[in-house]
């Protein structure tokens, strides 16, 4: 490296190495990502900052003579890490077409394309053909040099096939996104080959990442305004299903007969009511999962309600001891009174209704069990719709899973997983 592309290639690599490091930073703190995609920009930015590490540790060591061993590990690993990003690529491009990477004949191309440059890049170590480092520290290119660039050309051009192929499979913005992170750095290696000693590509995977990544950003975050305004369609569709008129003309009718047979059970019922109505409104303007033991009070308010009116005709349990978990409101209480209202029935034995919470290594497990006739999947009744609407939220919330399974000895036991 000559003195006057010192000073320009020190900048270039620093700047370089702070915006990976803004970049690993941004994806850390950022809400609205999902979990796959916050994952594999972390560690796409991490190599990226190791990559332009070694290429800012080549800057600051070339000229020192005494070196050479040094600059001889930096230029080995800025060649190696930055391969390793192109596979990362193809991994994220299966993953958004929802294809999976270890049976693709994409990857295995990609891979076999990788597995020669790195095979080429350790026997350089070794040879002079392709590049070499001088005892002095004087880096040269060897004969064979163009042969180095071929599989990581290779590569990239394999993935711009990939990305044109799957075009109808990516949003438009996924697609600009891919493209732009292919060509930037194509475009830099072909300025690299002609201008030699500027550390282009560096400078210019570093721009294209932050520009793929803002594009997928933006698109990330749309998709995550529109699935909290769904979030918020789906509590007021539960809201409308559970506050069925019939219910709040039985509720007040028996609190007005229980004011003269019974105060003091009217006052109760009054409360438990009252309660019932705070929590259902107050879960209408709540955009985050709250705490189970908060749930429990509104379904146990909702319960008793029920329970002042078919008296002797409802039996409830209770076996919670782990309460120490967040779930989406209304999960537990609509599926608590999808229970009541199918399985409540003058003419069958009283409905008993048990509900548990467990803790499992990988998460929190609530099991709502009945012995009401069973579940009919094919019935599209407003309770049943509500079930759908609580999956769907408790998906997009929390990454949960509502399970509806028969009950031994007849019935129901709805199961919900809270990872």
């Amino acid at each position: 490296m000559s003195g006057w592309q010192e000073f320009p290639n020190l900048n270039l690599s620093a700047a370089a190495l702070l915006m990976m490091l803004q970049g690993l930073f941004v994806v850390i703190i950022i809400p609205g990502v999902d979990r796959w995609s916050k994952r594999f920009f972390i560690a796409f930015f991490a190599f990226l900052a190791l990559c332009a590490g070694a290429y800012l540790t080549d800057v600051l060591v070339s000229r020192d003579p005494g070196l050479a061993l040094a600059e001889r590990v930096a230029v080995y690993l800025e060649s190696l890490l930055s391969s390793i990003l192109m596979p990362m690529l193809t991994v994220y491009l299966l993953h958004c077409c929802h294809e999976d990477w270890r049976t693709s004949a994409l990857f295995r191309i990609v891979m076999a394309l990788w597995i020669v440059y790195f095979t080429l890049l350790n026997i350089t170590q070794f040879t002079t053909f392709i590049y070499y480092i001088t005892p002095d520290n004087k880096y040269f290119r060897g004969p064979w040099y163009p042969l180095l660039l071929v599989p990581p050309v290779a590569i990239m051009l394999v993935n711009l096939v990939g990305v044109v192929h799957r075009r109808s499979k990516l949003s438009q913005k996924y697609f600009r996104a891919f493209l732009i992170y292919l060509l930037v750095p194509m475009a830099a290696m072909l300025i690299q080959m002609l201008v030699y000693g500027l550390l282009f590509i560096g400078i210019g995977m570093a721009i294209s990442a932050l520009l793929m990544f803002g594009i997928i950003l933006s698109d990330q975050m749309e998709q995550y305004l529109c699935q909290q305004r769904e979030i918020a369609h789906q509590r007021a569709s539960i809201m409308v299903l559970q506050m069925r008129p019939h219910f709040i003309h039985n509720t007040m009718t028996s609190i007005y007969f229980l004011c003269e047979q019974d105060p003091k059970k009217a006052q109760r019922v009054t409360m438990d009511f009252n309660t019932y109505l705070r929590k259902n409104f107050t879960a209408i303007v709540s955009e985050e999962p709250i705490p189970f033991s908060e749930e429990l009070e509104h379904t146990k308010a909702y319960l008793a309600v029920e329970q002042a009116q078919f008296e002797d005709r409802l039996f409830v349990e209770y076996d919670t001891p782990h309460t120490t978990f967040r779930l989406p409101p209304l999960t537990l209480q609509p599926i608590v009174e999808n229970a009541v209202k199918h399985g409540m029935d003058p003419d069958s034995e009283p409905l008993r209704i048990a509900i548990r919470t467990r803790s499992t290594d990988s998460g929190s497990i609530i099991l709502v069990e009945d012995n009401g006739p069973g579940f009919e999947p094919a019935d599209d009744h407003a309770p049943h719709i509500a079930l759908v609407n609580i999956q769907e939220r408790l998906e997009m919330m929390c990454g949960g899973r509502l399970t509806i399974l028969p009950r031994e000895g007849g019935g129901t036991v709805v199961k919900v997983t809270i990872p």
